[in-house]
């Protein structure tokens, strides 16, 4: 184990990246990119890296590559910042299997989507965490994104596993102020309560939420760092207005599947190729503009 749940709690805060893994156009991983932006992501400010997570195209890596992924970043961030390794599945062994390989390459935590498609109940989906919990002993992040599981980890479950040690966080990416809130005050002095939805990520702060596992960081990391620091210190005006340069691009990165999107905006500022892999497609040439206009209105090319 990396780091104390106690000490990894006051580490997952801020502006956290979820990463895109950059990929040559036959879709091979490109780990010279991948090693540039990590240390651009660092250089500007992020204060959190998540590796292969849906933004990274968690599912379209086997799980041998998978870990080669988080093994790299590991490695290349090299204790600058905090290093969160997305390691859910839908399939409680392959969870834990994935959760062995962060643990064992010294990721800080373990970042586990909601088992999809099978359509768990509330005991299944309380089961599946407590198990891969007991099975590996590193701090670990409920991620809670209805929008793309189906299933949704109702607030009462989580209550429930807010009582397991090694669950210290969670994403919640269901876009309610309403339920974050919620959320904030039955388990926040528990566990760490994030926002992985960009638009909504600065007001659930202001009622305790401690951070964002964003997309648009992706593109705009300085911005985004700045804005989650003043934030964390409870300067909200001062963050809303550095915010409006980016606002925009949480809806236009969001124009086709994620993150087709962000990695055609990387590639127009030079920083990944135009690899990535099936069922995902490169951006459609109709949305090709939007995003051009969007990384321009933003000031990043």
């Amino acid at each position: 184990m990396t780091n104390s749940y106690d000490e990894i709690k006051t580490q997952l805060q801020g502006s956290m990246v979820a990463l895109v893994t950059p990929m040559k156009p036959n879709g091979d991983v490109d780990y010279d990119k991948l090693g540039d932006l990590i240390d651009w992501q660092i250089e500007q400010g992020t204060h959190c890296l998540v590796a292969v997570g849906t933004t990274g195209e968690s599912a379209t890596l086997p799980v041998q590559e998978h870990g080669d992924v988080i093994r790299f970043f590991v490695k290349q961030v090299n204790g600058r910042v905090p290093v969160v390794a997305g390691t859910g599945a839908n399939s409680t062994q392959e969870a834990i299997a994935l959760t062995k390989m962060a643990q064992e390459s010294g990721a800080d935590c373990a970042l586990l989507v909601a088992p999809y498609y099978n359509k768990p109940t509330q005991e299944g989906i309380y089961q599946h965490y407590k198990a891969i919990a007991e099975a590996v002993d590193i701090p670990q992040m409920l991620y809670n994104v209805p929008g793309r599981t189906v299933v949704d980890i109702a607030q009462e479950t989580v209550e429930r596993l807010a009582d397991i040690d090694n669950i210290v966080a969670i994403k919640d990416a269901t876009g309610s102020l309403e339920r974050g809130a919620k959320l904030i005050e039955a388990v926040g002095d528990r566990m760490v309560v994030l926002s992985g939805d960009d638009p909504t990520a600065l007001e659930l702060m202001k009622v305790g939420g401690k951070g964002n596992i964003s997309v648009t960081a992706n593109v705009a990391p300085k911005v985004m760092s700045q804005v989650f620091e003043l934030a964390l210190k409870g300067e909200f005006d001062q963050a809303e207005k550095i915010h409006e340069q980016v606002k925009h691009l949480h809806k236009d990165l969001f124009i086709e599947s994620s993150p087709s999107p962000t990695k055609y905006a990387l590639y127009k500022m030079g920083k990944v190729d135009t690899g990535i892999r099936l069922p995902l497609v490169w951006l459609s040439e109709q949305n090709q503009p939007v995003i051009d206009a969007a990384i321009s209105k933003a000031g990043l090319v």
